[in-house]
């Protein structure tokens, strides 16, 4: 799929900032991941803990649902699977929601998505980035520092949550923020899924 522009879309080499809500100030003291929902056991990661993880580097283009789609974008950061890997998953698992701050709540934004989905290379917990244009930097507070999902470019970039604070696994499907706005629960670009 790569560099095949969705119907829709045009195509951008910039990386336009939107957002919903404030603009969250990472405090390393009070910032915690969680790993939560159908689990054997809970977990709770500091940053510290996060940023020991193995590390991943994935090009992703980008597709968000305003029209834009940014191609060949590189990622550093931590692979979905990795975290799903800290947990013993109860069984018919199928579904996550993806967890960030909104206006102050770490869990006021969510994202709903298949597990399977995300088990590849190209779905990562991201804190660098860098293009053809730019070398490699911190991604900003406005883009999601410091963690921010990059999921496939088989989804739509309102998927991808910002500023992340945890991992819900789920046995059956549920809508997240937008989708609950009346977006797509599935939010393929390519089948250009926007809204319900």
């Amino acid at each position: 799929m790569e560099n095949k522009l969705p119907p829709g879309q045009f195509e951008t080499e910039n990386w336009p900032i939107l957002h919903q809500g404030d603009v969250y100030q990472f405090d390393e003291e009070t910032w915690r991941f969680k790993l939560f929902g159908e689990v054997e056991e809970e977990k709770v990661l500091t940053y510290q803990e996060i940023m020991n993880l193995p590390k991943t580097v994935s090009t992703v283009d980008m597709h968000c649902v305003t029209t834009w789609s940014k191609f060949a974008t590189s990622f550093e950061g931590i692979r979905v699977r990795d975290l799903v890997d800290l947990v013993m998953l109860k069984e018919d698992v199928k579904y996550v929601m993806v967890y960030g701050y909104y206006n102050g709540d770490p869990f006021g934004y969510s994202a709903n998505m298949p597990l399977e989905e995300l088990l590849g290379d190209d779905a990562l917990f991201v804190y660098r980035w860098k293009d053809h244009k730019n070398e490699w930097q911190d991604i900003t507070p406005k883009h999601g520092y410091p963690l921010r999902l990059i999921p496939p470019a088989s989804f739509y970039l309102w998927k991808g949550s910002k500023w992340a604070t945890g991992i819900k696994f789920m046995k059956e499907d549920v809508p997240g923020f937008w989708e609950e706005l009346g977006y797509s629960m599935s939010a393929n670009p390519y089948k250009e899924e926007r809204y319900r």
